[in-house]
């Protein structure tokens, strides 16, 4: 799924000869450094660097891996997924277990003011609270948040800024297919993301790598509008692999008055919003509901 050489001529691409020490002079035919400067640069030979990039020489030592890392201008993300990449043939990772503890789910149900749901390396939903549901408007629990952004309308819609969320889950994959190269079901999903959807496939060429473990989630919900939440990431302590996601608002503005509102619909319809249940529209509840 990912490959050192596809790898180090991406990131090759993208350096300013200029920012690198390369005096200008001349057209250049290729875009970033030439394959002779990176080993010139790093203090290998050019025949060895052309073998890492045709994936030929398949196990560079950590004093080349820090040299390319310096020269190419990695940021410790990207570093750490050229390390992996290096390592790959020397040692196959297994994928985490995936396994839902039950006593998790109760953890879950504990979170009640802000949307919360568990995920696996490759962004399917084990579990999530009644907030999460509400939020996505459906059942968390077989949502692939990959999928949803990419191949669904509502996905689409939902995410006020999806160029952005785009970009986090195309990186967030690359790292995950660093990981666990041999994961049959993650080589599925990019396949599937790549035959349905034209910006994956682009995004996925450039072979960005990110690794978000907090930050601005702005959503547009159907019933309440805009919300603009914090996303915090959790790894959870255990070889499940999977992480926890909580998405707060800050106290007092106008996202956590929308949260409460949305709580507050998803209880007047019983709690069927998300569930699959023949129920009325939340919204119609209630304003057909006696004052």
């Amino acid at each position: 799924m990912d490959d050192l050489a596809g790898f180090l001529r991406t990131r090759r691409s993208r350096v300013d000869p200029a920012g690198a020490g390369i005096p200008a002079g001349g057209r250049r035919r290729v875009q970033g450094l030439r394959r002779e400067e990176v080993a010139h640069l790093s203090g290998v030979s050019v025949d060895y660097y052309v073998r890492l990039e045709q994936g030929r020489a398949t196990q560079p030592s950590e004093q080349v891996l820090d040299a390319l890392a310096r020269v190419l201008g990695l940021d410790d993300t990207e570093r750490g997924h050229l390390y992996r990449l290096a390592r790959q043939r020397r040692r196959k990772a297994k994928p985490p277990t995936g396994r839902l503890r039950p006593e998790l789910t109760r953890v879950l149900d504990l979170i009640t003011d802000a949307p919360a749901l568990i995920v696996d390396h490759r962004l399917d939903a084990a579990a999530g609270n009644r907030l999460a549901e509400l939020l996505y408007g459906r059942p968390v629990k077989g949502l692939n948040t990959a999928r949803h952004i990419f191949l669904e309308e509502t996905g689409r819609g939902l995410y006020a800024d999806w160029d952005r969320c785009t970009l986090d889950v195309v990186g967030h994959l690359r790292l995950a297919a660093g990981k666990y190269p041999e994961d049959p079901r993650l080589a599925s999903l990019i396949g599937e993301l790549a035959m349905g959807s034209e910006r994956f496939r682009r995004l996925w060429a450039r072979a960005d790598v990110r690794a978000r473990t907090h930050g601005r989630k702005a959503y547009r919900h159907p019933l309440v509008g805009e919300l603009e939440l914090h996303q915090e990431n959790f790894a959870l302590p255990d070889e499940s692999g999977m992480e926890l996601l909580v998405l707060s608002a800050a106290p007092g503005s106008p996202s956590a008055d929308a949260l409460r509102l949305l709580a507050g619909l998803g209880a007047d319809a019983g709690g069927a919003v998300g569930r699959g249940d023949a129920a009325e529209d939340p919204l119609e509840a209630s304003r057909s509901r006696p004052i």
